[in-house]
C-alpha cells in the first residue's frame, strides 16, 4: 500500500446538469456527476493531500462559469489546491481580458488549457494568434497543459520551441496508442519533446488508452519507462485522470499499478514523482488539514 503523501495532479469533478458537455454523449459512465465527495470515497484508500483541478472542455462560452465555480468550490475545500482553467488562446482579441477575470479569482488559478486532441488541422496550434496566446500566458504566471493525440506531437514540440519563457505540463503522456502496443514514433517524440527544459510530463491517462477491459500492468510498463528515461525524476507527476479513467478501471487500481511499477525507484524519486514535482511545477501551497464535512458550492 502507498503510504508516500500523494498531490493528484489531474482530476475532474463534474455535473452534467450544471454545465454543457457535449462529449459525454455516449458514454454512459461518465454521464453522471462525478463531484469532490465521489472522488475523496474512491481515493480514500491513499493519501491524497491535494489535488489539481483540469478543465473538463465544457461548452466555450461556459468557461469562464467553470472556472468561478471551482476557484469559489476551492476557497470551501483547501484540497483544491490548483486550478487548471479552460482558455481559446488562440482568441487574441479577447484574450487580455480573459485571463484578467481568471487571475482575479484567486491564487489557485495556476495554468490553463485548450484541449487540442480533437484539432483535425496540421498546425492548429502553430497559427501565429495560437502562439501569441501560449507566450502570453508566461506574462501572467500560467502554464499550459498540452491535451493531444499522440500524431499531434511533432506540432507540440514545435510549439514549446516557440514559448520557452512559458511552462508546459503535457496530459496522459500525449496519449500513445497502448491497446496496439505502438511505442513508435511516439517514444521517439517524447525524447524530442523532453530536450526542452519547460516542459513535464503527467504519468496519467494511460489505461483509457490501453483496452479497458483486458490491460495489464505489462501492456504500461514500456510507456511508464519512457517517460521516466526520457524526463527524469525532476519532470515527471501522477495524475489519476479521475473519473475519467472510471472507463478502464478503479482509482485505487491505477494507483497500484503506477506505485508496483516505480517501485525500484529512490525514495527521493518516488516523493517528487507522487507529490513534489506537482507542487513545484503548479506552485502549490504545503498541506493543509482536510474537513470532509465543509458543504460544497450548490
Amino acid at each position: 500500500m502507498l503510504t508516500l503523501p500523494i498531490i493528484d495532479a489531474h482530476v475532474h469533478l463534474w455535473n452534467p446538469q450544471r454545465f454543457s458537455m457535449p462529449w459525454l454523449v455516449g458514454i454512459p459512465t461518465l454521464q453522471r456527476p462525478y463531484e469532490l465527495e465521489d472522488h475523496r470515497e474512491q481515493s480514500a484508500a491513499f493519501p491524497v493531500e491535494s489535488i489539481v483541478y483540469v478543465e473538463v472542455d465544457v461548452a466555450p462560452h461556459e468557461a469562464l462559469r467553470e472556472a468561478e465555480w471551482i476557484a469559489r468550490l476551492a476557497e470551501q475545500q483547501p484540497i483544491i489546491q490548483g486550478i487548471v482553467a479552460a482558455a481559446r488562446v488562440e482568441n487574441t482579441t479577447h484574450l487580455y481580458a480573459y485571463l484578467d477575470q481568471l487571475v482575479a479569482l484567486g491564487p489557485r488559478i495556476k495554468g490553463v488549457r485548450r484541449n487540442l486532441q480533437d484539432e483535425q488541422s496540421p498546425g492548429f496550434c502553430l497559427q501565429p494568434a495560437f502562439v501569441q496566446g501560449v507566450q502570453l500566458l508566461a506574462s501572467y504566471g500560467l502554464s499550459f497543459d498540452i491535451c493531444i493525440r499522440h500524431q499531434q506531437l511533432p506540432d507540440i514540440i514545435e510549439l514549446v520551441r516557440r514559448c520557452p519563457q512559458t511552462s508546459f505540463i503535457l496530459d496522459h503522456l500525449g496519449k500513445p496508442t497502448i491497446r496496439a502496443g505502438q511505442l513508435d514514433p511516439w517514444r521517439e517524440h517524447i525524447h524530442e519533446l523532453a530536450t526542452l527544459p519547460n516542459v513535464v510530463c503527467k504519468l496519467s491517462g494511460m489505461v483509457t488508452e490501453a483496452d479497458h477491459q483486458h490491460w495489464t500492468p505489462t501492456d504500461l510498463a514500456p510507456y511508464i519507462a519512457t517517460v521516466l528515461s526520457a524526463f527524469g525524476e525532476d519532470r515527471v507527476l501522477f495524475g489519476g485522470d479521475w473519473p475519467v479513467l472510471l472507463l478502464a478501471c478503479t482509482y485505487a487500481r491505477w494507483v497500484e499499478t503506477l506505485d508496483a511499477a516505480t517501485a525500484s525507484l529512490s525514495i527521493e524519486a518516488r516523493r517528487k514523482l507522487w507529490a513534489e514535482n506537482a507542487r513545484r511545477v503548479y506552485r502549490l501551497s504545503h498541506p493543509h488539514v482536510i474537513h470532509p464535512q465543509t458543504p460544497t458550492v450548490p
